[in-house]
């Protein structure tokens, strides 16, 4: 079953596309249209490029039941499906997050380990030196400077390159194709173009570690490919997964969040004036849950029929879950439009997903964005926009929100 209405019904033209436009002035709040259909139904339909019309879900509490539901699919290539943006040629690459079990979990195990909370707080002190020694080298060039460039977008890189086991001397190279592959209005043979680059890249570096093993997540996959339980050609395509997500969202989420936190100067402060720990975990959590980088919501297709909130959604049919709305869902999070870096229960945010697919990298991902966070607004207190908030170019064109350059100066 397609979940595409008949033109010509007036139901079909009540429906909204989707993506949705943000208000004029609110670049960190969700598309308005989406509070009001939070409010008005728990589902609605949407409109999608190629007009087909899934469900948008738009309630903390039913994106966590549906997330859950084995009744749901995350497998792109079902019918159904609702794709964000048209396919390249020869159908979509196809990771483990965009599979389910068992396939899925067989995947995703082999990558598990190295993501650890353990192990990711092991690397704490290296990611603290990365911060340190990009902040230092920031601080000795010129001022102003375009954060992104200069921190937001090295740090990260840095420690997804140590960890995979990836040359940081490529960085340009695998940053340009995986912003070309990430903008939705990519056209889909440039995305193809660009997802084989950085596959073709990944293979040779598999063919090197290989060859010769080095102490890396890469290396690791290695070994698996030697003892037959992954192919070569996966095991590149695992490396192009963890790369891109490994850079770009927390990346997009430095910069976005050092932009909200000049714009609510108080709440900048309870970052700078700290060093607890848990303090500083927790205003991670709440710009995880305020901001919401990944808006383009997490996809799904349902298998069965299942009903929810009055409605029925046949098999076949897609959803997609609006994570950005959700995290201002009234009904868990009190005054949900406000910034409150000390807010108790930011944590319940649903910015990584939930389910068996949520994000495989949020331990590192919350390990960095404590080092940078804190680090940057201690070590450089009079941190400030250098020029007009009006120009800041914002991402409304990518499956990653954040902003293309953000100017500074001290």
């Amino acid at each position: 079953m397609t979940s595409t209405l008949d033109p010509a019904t007036p139901e079909a033209d009540a429906i909204p596309d989707f993506p949705m436009a943000r208000a004029a002035g609110c670049p960190f709040d969700p598309p308005p249209r989406t509070r009001e259909l939070q409010d008005e139904a728990r589902l609605a339909r949407v409109r999608l490029w190629d007009g087909s019309t899934p469900w948008l879900v738009t309630r903390y509490a039913d994106q966590r039941a549906l997330l859950a539901d084995p009744r749901v699919s995350a497998d792109v290539t079902r019918p159904g499906y609702p794709s964000p943006a048209p396919l390249p040629p020869g159908g979509p690459a196809v990771s483990f997050i965009l599979m389910d079990n068992p396939e899925h979990g067989r995947l995703r195990r082999m990558v598990t380990a190295p993501f650890t909370v353990r192990r990711i707080e092991g690397l704490r002190p290296a990611v603290q030196k990365i911060v340190d020694d990009t902040l230092d080298e920031m601080l000795a060039g010129p001022n102003p400077v375009d954060l992104v460039e200069a921190f937001a977008l090295p740090v990260p890189s840095l420690v997804i390159c140590e960890l995979l086991g990836v040359p940081y001397r490529d960085h340009d190279f695998f940053q340009a194709n995986s912003k070309v592959i990430i903008k939705r209005d990519t056209e889909p043979a440039e995305r193809a173009a660009g997802h084989r680059a950085l596959l073709d890249y990944l293979d040779e570096l598999m063919g090197e570690k290989l060859a010769r093993r080095r102490d890396d997540l890469l290396s690791g996959l290695a070994d698996r490919v030697e003892a037959g339980e992954l192919t070569r050609s996966e095991a590149a395509q695992m490396g192009v997964l963890l790369l891109i997500a490994g850079h770009e969202t927390t990346a997009n989420m430095i910069a976005l969040g050092t932009l909200t936190l000049l714009d609510h100067p108080d709440q900048l402060a309870v970052l700078r004036e700290t060093d607890d720990p848990k303090v500083i975990a927790g205003a991670v959590e709440e710009l995880l849950r305020y901001l919401t980088i990944t808006h383009n919501g997490r996809r799904r297709v349902a298998l069965e029929d299942i009903e929810l909130a009055g409605q029925t959604i046949r098999a076949g049919e897609g959803l997609i879950m609006a994570n950005d709305i959700a995290n201002r869902d009234a009904a868990v999070f009190p005054n949900p439009d406000g910034l409150d870096l000390r807010r108790p229960d930011s944590r319940r945010h649903v910015a990584f997903g939930f389910g068996v697919h949520q994000c495989l990298g949020q331990p590192l991902a919350r390990v960095e964005l404590q080092v940078a966070y804190s680090t940057l607004y201690r070590r450089v207190p009079t941190l400030a926009l250098a020029g007009d908030p009006a120009r800041i170019p914002f991402k409304h064109n990518g499956s990653v929100y954040g902003v293309y350059e953000l100017p500074v100066t001290w």
